[in-house]
């Protein structure tokens, strides 16, 4: 099937690109950081865009891609810096604790309108998904990915538990021991491996194909009952919801106690300065 020709122009966004064609919206990530990095863009307008296309009698489906060779390096770590400034720099009082405890709501509501989105998802992967970029297809409710795909849940190796959504949502997707070996190790692993986990769906040859590959099936939801498919989303995350709601309640909570380290500042300072960090555990 070809990308559907867009009847509907897009609405100006600094990190996506939002059209509608045929009952079908496609919301690609644009930056404007490097990768498709997730800055403070990103996390302001994916809620508004989301709750926009859930409100909109038109869509019935959403294809999420990546624009360029790569889906989403994840989390823009020099963009949100400042974000994490104040809690890192007097991190033992409760005023900036709570403040990073709000951004972090902030952050994970963003990928939580993605997942409660009754038009069904389908993000079609293209090159790499890393720690931010795996919470994000995994609110998805289809994934497709092409051969070059790779994915890491890569938080560890920057001093961070994954806070935005993987841990509550890929134990339902790839299975608890899939899960702990990720995201405790912070591998990297590609397309093949991602479909034998049950990560992606499908794999196609190249990132043509795997968006081709997600309109068609786009297309195929778009063209049966919408009350039904709202029906059958909401039927499936009933038993979910409440589960990844708590877990991500938890997580905010560990972070803004325990996330504040010296092993933190040394992960940022290290992007910063482009050399491998030297964790000390403190």
């Amino acid at each position: 099937m070809t990308t559907p020709e867009p009847t509907q122009p897009s609405t100006s966004w600094t990190a996506f690109t939002v059209e509608t064609a045929d009952h079908v919206a496609t919301v690609t990530l644009t930056g404007p950081g490097k990768g498709n990095a997730m800055g403070p863009d990103f996390w302001s307008e994916l809620p508004l865009i989301f709750r926009g296309l859930d409100a909109d009698p038109d869509v019935r489906a959403v294809v999420l891609a990546g624009s360029g060779r790569n889906f989403s390096y994840g989390l823009d770590l020099p963009a949100m810096a400042g974000e994490f400034g104040a809690v890192l720099a007097d991190k033992a009082q409760a005023g900036p604790r709570s403040t990073f405890h709000d951004l972090i709501l902030r952050m994970q509501d963003a990928i939580t309108a993605v997942a409660e989105c009754r038009k069904p998802v389908i993000a079609a992967v293209q090159g790499w998904c890393i720690g931010g970029g795996v919470d994000l297809i995994s609110a998805a409710d289809i994934r497709y990915a092409s051969a070059d795909a790779q994915f890491s849940v890569r938080e560890v190796k920057v001093a961070i538990v994954a806070d935005m959504g993987s841990f509550a949502r890929l134990p339902a997707i790839i299975g608890d021991g899939h899960l702990r070996e990720l995201a405790l190790t912070g591998k990297d692993v590609d397309a093949e491996y991602a479909r034998r986990i049950g990560l992606v769906n499908d794999v196609l040859p190249d990132a043509d194909a795997v968006l081709a590959h997600a309109y068609e099936t786009a297309a195929q939801i778009a063209a049966n009952p919408p009350l039904v498919v709202h029906g059958i989303k909401t039927v499936l995350d009933h038993g979910r919801r409440a589960a990844a709601d708590e877990s991500l309640r938890y997580v905010a909570a560990w972070n803004s106690a325990f996330l504040p380290s010296e092993d933190l500042t040394e992960a940022i300072t290290a992007v910063f300065e482009k050399r491998p960090p030297q964790f000390r555990g403190a």
